[in-house]
């Protein structure tokens, strides 16, 4: 019996070994991993703004005081994927990014933009940011009724590109009138949900990004 429990130890032991090469989340796929740039941005439209909160509680607000580094908000209520991209030079890549979450899709659902457009459009965008040097975050969403077409989009991106994915970010939100300020819009509550899944996902993304600048710094 005694051997048993040791033989058990030991494979458990083993199995978290390999699970901690293989890294949780594999961040060892994300592009530019060991990014030299400073700052963090929110990129989006207004649910990145905080259209529908109070002073302070914009999920990028939030999220900078769950991972106490500063964030910069860079949200614009009505924003289209290609309405995004034409500002992307001034309001992401000027600002030395190191990380840039993306927040985008809602707008071309309520104007009917082709998916084939806003397939386009989010994956310049994601390959513009990365040829500044920096990581991507792609916030995926249910956008449509009974089929999930930028769920899916958002998804094969993030794989295509090598970024991290999150989602299904605001999930169950607009559905709870606790959690919503309008039909479209989350409330403080709200945002501070979809401000604590992104933080749950980019955390460790962070800590690893930093123990891999620092071997770099090392070397």
């Amino acid at each position: 019996m005694k051997q048993g429990r040791v033989t058990l130890s030991f494979r458990l032991l083993l199995i978290g070994i390999f699970l901690s090469s293989c890294g949780g989340e594999g961040y060892e796929r994300i592009r530019n991993l060991r990014s030299a740039g400073q700052t963090i941005i929110c990129f989006g439209d207004s649910l990145t703004e905080g259209v529908g909160a109070g002073q302070g509680e914009a999920y990028p607000s939030v999220l900078s005081r769950l991972i106490a580094v500063p964030v910069i908000n860079a949200g614009h209520r009505g924003d289209t994927t290609a309405a995004a991209l034409n500002r992307l030079a001034r309001d992401v890549l000027d600002k030395n990014p190191r990380l840039v979450i993306v927040l985008l899709g809602g707008n071309d659902l309520l104007r009917q933009v082709p998916v084939g457009d806003t397939r386009k459009n989010m994956e310049t965008i994601v390959q513009r940011i990365q040829e500044r040097g920096a990581m991507v975050v792609i916030t995926g969403m249910k956008l449509g009724l009974f089929t999930d077409e930028y769920g899916a989009m958002m998804e094969n991106i993030a794989e295509k590109f090598g970024a991290l994915l999150v989602p299904q970010v605001t999930k169950g939100i607009l559905t709870d009138s606790k959690l919503k300020s309008d039909p479209i819009h989350p409330n403080g509550a709200g945002y501070r949900v979809i401000a604590e899944r992104i933080a749950e996902k980019i955390r460790p993304l962070l800590e690893r990004a930093d123990r891999e600048r620092g071997a770099r710094a090392g070397a």
